[in-house]
């Protein structure tokens, strides 16, 4: 017999199986051994029926039972089944030789192969997903590295928890699909393409139906929430607005995420034909308010109890933002902290409740206020005016000694204290004991103010990708297009792009200097004028002097229109500082509802500080003064019921056990 038969392989359909030695042929291409053809090892000269051969020709042929498989590839099957069939359609132009309906459609899914592939590759791409946001946190943003070994566990719970790897679930979400229109429909006739696809009874693509289901089950934002829940869980200060930033520029891997995705995974195959940039790239991005409150879902539906926030770590994050003092502040909102612990602190899942750093914030203002005694004494009016003066002393006092000494006696100079605590405190690595809190000196508002207004415009975090041309353009390459390549290789296309980016790199090097600089290098003709006469200059003085004081006035008129208006912009009405002063104690301002809209009113030093922690957190100002005013009445709350607690607290003569000496009586923690 041949050692080479021109008979069609059953599994990959290839024409070619040749002998193995063993009484058994096999597929060249895919290896698999073909049924019901066997080496007798019989000569055809002794097919001549005699009695001596008649009874080892006539043999009834058994099929043969495969016990293994031969294939050696280590890809997906559905993905190997289409891979073959390319192949063998390209074949070598012999073609089959026997009919096609005598052997079995190799690539014939059944109704479970489609719902698996489909299911799991989808569990697979948002797991890939998280693994990789959850190693860029690492290596990028210097989180924990405890928060890989967290991540799995966090996940399998909640895949468990979502039950669509339950047996029913393919034939609950198809029938759901089907009870869900009313009344009398059109059937959708399928394409040719998707016939062999299962179909519900209205002629919807069942694997459209699964994707739909698992996507709103397991949206592709739950990578994200999972992410910043196990920052959560490791107690590091990452913030909800974190993770959206570095999502939207592309350093945490989201959008374009369906790439890496890919190359793990495979591309579609025909059980699940839908692409990966389809099922694995988002739409939009989730919101802030919306993570942290899927972040409490997620962690209530496999019944994980969640921490408070890292209060020490994110309230010393902001302090340094706003560049006030660390070791001034930080004890003082601790120890608030540690006596209200305000249960906006934890993660909810309602949406429209105020977030978790609103409440940090709030706790940091109520402290700000009490240590700087910001309670509407017009510290923000009068810097103004002190800062004019200071002006015209620098203007015409030439002494510099005399400069610093009245610079020191109005206060408005920064101290260098306010720039140098982020280097040299040491709040990340133990916070502040109860009972070593130090004693504030009386400290002076004026300064913070004035930092906080002169920075405020510097608090706007932009993306880094809106900074420069060339950052956009790779933004746009990573990001935006990312997947997108051209069908073949163009070497001269890529020489123009190289081309045009040279000559716009010339053209910025070559851009003259701004207006501003050539100004200040132009030099002045100040040297070469004639000097004045002395009897007309003395003359001169007192109206120069007048000018400048109509000039102050007017520059702190302009900062006030300033103010206000920033404060219309936000519907809040300017109160002017209090003058006859009966209590310097603590100011509570408070709301009111007229013409179906609140109305707010604050002191410009109040605003300041306001709008400066608001920018900060990314809320509105409203919001945040809206947090600042619920932990103010908790607060009051809480002194309210400690003064009734002390006053039907029981006396030593109440206790029949306290006056016999039986029992020491504690001494209380309110007590100083």
């Amino acid at each position: 017999m041949s050692n080479e038969l021109g008979l069609e392989c059953q599994v990959c359909g290839f024409v070619g199986l040749e002998d193995g030695n063993d009484g058994f042929f096999y597929c060249q291409r895919c290896g698999s051994q073909a049924d019901g053809i066997r080496d007798t090892a019989v000569d055809n000269d002794d097919m001549i029926l005699t009695k001596e051969n008649v009874g080892s020709i006539v043999q009834r042929r058994v099929p043969v039972v495969k016990t293994e498989p031969l294939f050696s590839q280590s890809q997906p099957p559905s993905q190997f089944w289409e891979t073959l069939r390319d192949d063998g359609e390209a074949g070598n132009g012999v073609g089959p030789i026997e009919p096609a309906d005598f052997g079995r459609d190799p690539t014939t899914l059944s109704y479970e192969d489609y719902y698996s592939e489909i299911r799991m590759r989808y569990v697979m791409g948002v797991q890939i997903m998280i693994e990789l946001q959850v190693k860029a946190l690492v290596e990028k943003f210097n989180v924990c590295p405890i928060i890989v070994g967290m991540v799995e566990p966090v996940w399998l719970r909640f895949v468990a928890s979502t039950r669509i790897f339950n047996d029913d679930w393919a034939d609950e979400v198809v029938n759901e699909s089907e009870s869900q229109v009313q009344g009398e429909t059109e059937i959708v006739g399928s394409r040719a393409k998707h016939r062999p696809e299962p179909h519900n009874i209205l002629g919807k693509r069942s694997v459209m139906i699964w994707y739909q289901s698992m996507s709103k089950t397991i949206p592709l934002s739950c990578s994200l929430v999972l992410s910043f829940l196990v920052c959560h869980l490791a107690r590091e200060p990452i913030l909800a607005t974190d993770i959206v930033k570095w999502t939207l520029d592309g350093k945490l891997p989201y959008f374009a995420a369906f790439v890496e995705i890919e190359k793990q995974i495979g591309p579609p195959t025909n059980a699940c034909p839908l692409s990966s940039s389809r099922m694995f790239r988002p739409i939009q991005a989730i919101s802030v308010q919306k993570l942290e409150s899927l972040a409490a879902c997620i962690a209530r539906s496999i019944r994980l109890e969640l921490p408070p926030v890292n209060f020490y770590a994110i309230a010393s994050r902001y302090l340094r933002q706003l560049s006030l003092p660390v070791e001034t502040i930080l004890p003082h909102a601790c120890r608030i902290y540690e006596w209200s612990m305000p249960p906006e602190l934890w993660l909810s899942a309602n949406e429209f409740r105020l977030p978790t750093r609103a409440c940090v914030l709030a706790i940091l203002m109520v402290s700000i206020r009490i240590l700087y005694k910001i309670h509407g004494f017009g510290q923000w009016e009068m810097a103004l005016s002190s800062a004019k003066k200071k002006d015209n002393i620098l203007d015409i006092d030439a002494d510099k000694e005399k400069e610093a000494e009245f610079e020191s006696n109005v206060s408005i100079s920064i101290n260098p204290k306010l720039q140098d605590d982020d280097s040299d405190d040491d709040s990340d690595t133990k916070p502040y004991s109860n009972d070593k809190l130090p004693r504030q000196p009386n400290l002076d508002a004026t300064e913070i103010l004035v930092l906080l207004e002169s920075k405020y415009s510097e608090l706007i975090d932009t993306s880094d990708h809106c900074k420069n041309l060339q950052r956009y353009l790779e933004y746009c390459k990573d990001v935006v297009f990312a997947g997108v390549e051209l069908s073949f290789e163009d070497h001269e296309e890529q020489q123009i792009i190289e081309d045009l980016w040279n000559f716009y790199q010339k053209e910025e090097e070559d851009k003259p200097s701004s207006p501003r600089e050539s100004h200040l290098l132009t030099p002045t003709c100040g040297s070469h004028k004639r000097p004045r006469d002395s009897s007309k200059s003395k003359t001169k003085k007192g109206r120069d002097g007048n000018a400048h004081v109509s000039c102050i006035n007017s520059k702190k008129e302009r900062a006030i229109k300033r103010m206000l208006s920033n404060m219309e912009e936000n519907k809040f009405c300017y109160i002017p500082p209090r003058t006859k002063v009966k209590r310097s104690d603590y100011l509570h301002y408070t709301r009111k509802k007229g013409n179906g809209a609140y109305t707010y009113a604050a002191h410009a030093d109040y605003y300041v500080l306001l709008r400066s922690c608001a920018r900060v957190a990314q809320l509105d100002v409203r919001s945040m003064h809206v947090a600042v005013l619920s932990f103010e009445r908790r607060l009051a709350w809480l002194e309210k019921n400690i003064e009734h607690c002390f006053k039907v607290m029981p006396t030593n003569e109440d206790c029949q056990l306290c006056r016999d000496g039986e029992v020491i009586p504690n001494e209380s923690i309110f007590q100083s």
